[in-house]
């Protein structure tokens, strides 16, 4: 297949394509990113030499750019990452995120609409439910959407461009949710990579509140055979959610970040909450269990330690995005 990803640079995107092309060595693999502040090739390197894979600098807010790499390649599969993702960026920063994640998003239906060939596999989050409480049911594919943050309306606002695309154009489209990734490549700003390099750095970790809020963790290895398995097995139309059977505390998170590392508590610092800061995620897959046979391949524990070890000793990718990734984190550690 020649298979265009969107946003394969970033974290999650740069590990799909890694994942896919050592599971499918046949298959071509087209990467179309803008090159962000979270966009980095040096997540690439390891397959960038490869005759099945190509780099295509570009923006999928612009509608002639797409068409123009559909038509060149001859495209049959579109996985589509690119997202602008993190929460407190959308908070002070909207705009952006309304424009890539909607606008992107249209554009991506409009040129797939114009070659009904093609096979869509759109990438969401679980943040589009809102917040649950300590006692209510895990999150499934009929929960009610709730979003709470820019990040997490826009997402869900494209989650129903998709739909409404399979439904009135009959676009070939699935959609996952899934619960907070971490793993290798994960950009410095995000919670567990932001523990391991301030730690490493011996620098103050900022912690939300309590830091008693909950998120269910994936590796993101897991979410990359979780999107395998759809695009192989998964029904057309239809939306699976992928957990990591890792519901933990934040602060649970950071601790044991520490106890790895064989750092002290005392670098743990509690700052002022986020504004509209959900309380808890947790995700039942049990849909994209019984369907297509997908469940984590580890534990939190097992994985956490793998994520710990690899930012040991990969400094030389984190150190000079580091500082980019403090800001946000440095303002809350002032105020």
């Amino acid at each position: 297949m020649n298979i265009l990803v969107t946003g394969g640079a970033g974290f999650i995107g740069s590990n799909f394509i890694r994942y896919w092309l050592k599971n499918n060595s046949t298959d071509k693999i087209f990467n179309l990113d803008k090159l962000t502040y979270a966009g980095n090739l040096d997540n690439l390197l390891k397959v960038s030499k490869l005759p099945n894979y190509k780099f295509i600098k570009g923006n999928i807010c612009n509608f002639e750019e797409i068409s123009k790499v559909v038509k060149a390649n001859n495209i049959e599969v579109i996985v589509h990452f690119a997202a602008e993702s993190h929460v407190d960026r959308s908070i002070t920063g909207p705009a952006d995120f309304i424009n890539t994640n909607i606008n992107g998003t249209f554009n991506i239906l409009e040129t797939i609409r114009n070659n009904p060939h093609i096979r869509l596999h759109h990438i969401s989050t679980d943040e589009v439910f809102g917040s649950l409480s300590q006692t209510d049911a895990k999150f499934d594919e009929n929960t009610r959407y709730s979003p709470r943050s820019p990040y997490s309306a826009s997402k869900a606002s494209s989650d129903h461009l998709v739909r409404a695309y399979i439904d009135t154009y009959g676009i070939k489209a699935t959609i996952s949710n899934c619960s907070n990734n971490y793993g290798p490549f994960c950009y410095p700003e995000k919670l567990i990579p932001l523990a391991i390099t301030r730690a490493l750095s011996n620098e103050l970790i900022p912690v939300y509140g309590s830091g008693e809020q909950i998120r269910d963790w994936i590796h993101v290895e897991d979410h990359c055979r979780g999107i395998e398995l759809i695009l192989k097995k998964g029904q057309i139309g239809q939306t699976y959610l992928l957990g990591g059977n890792g519901e933990r505390t934040n602060i649970w998170v950071i601790k044991t970040v520490l106890k790895l590392l064989d750092k002290p508590e005392s670098l743990i610092k509690f700052v002022g909450d986020r504004k509209g800061h959900d309380f808890r995620y947790a995700i039942n897959y049990s849909k994209a269990e019984n369907e297509l046979g997908f469940k984590p391949q580890k534990t939190i524990e097992q994985w956490l330690e793998e994520t710990v070890n690899w930012y040991k000793n990969n400094q030389q990718w984190w150190e000079p995005l580091k500082k980019n990734a403090d800001i946000i984190a440095d303002k809350y550690l002032q105020n």
